[in-house]
């Protein structure tokens, strides 16, 4: 008989434990989810705030008034564009067709144009000795 006391006393504790765990592990979780809420809710409240702010800033009127103020633009007339004859010519291409280093052949190309007599700037002309 002592022993069946002893095994029910043990049952019991080990159910209370049990059920305290259970307890313990349902609160944690519903914390969680209460936080969760929260952020959830605070989040939402930022994307309100940002809604609001994007249609101040998108509003016509004031859209309006930037344009006004910024863009001292005249209407377009069609007789404002040009024939494309009277494009000005098109600069000289620095780089030969087919040439596996563009940037050398670049460089060649303006060292052979800017090479001569053409010095500019503070730099003197070399002197000529023969």
């Amino acid at each position: 008989m002592r022993i069946l006391h002893i095994l029910v006393i043990g049952m019991l504790v080990f159910a209370a434990a049990y059920v305290y765990r259970i307890k313990m592990d349902s609160t944690a979780r519903t914390e969680h989810v209460l936080k969760l809420q929260s952020e959830i809710r605070h989040q939402r409240d930022a994307i309100a705030v940002l809604h609001a702010e994007w249609a101040k800033l998108d509003s016509p009127e004031r859209l309006q008034g930037l344009v006004e103020r910024h863009l001292p633009l005249k209407p377009i007339d069609g007789h404002q564009y040009d024939d494309l004859k009277n494009l000005p010519e098109r600069p000289p291409t620095w780089v030969r067709p087919g040439d596996p280093d563009p940037i050398g052949s670049m460089i060649q190309t303006i060292d052979a144009a800017v090479s001569g007599a053409d010095v500019t700037g503070s730099v003197p002309a070399p002197e000529n000795k023969q």
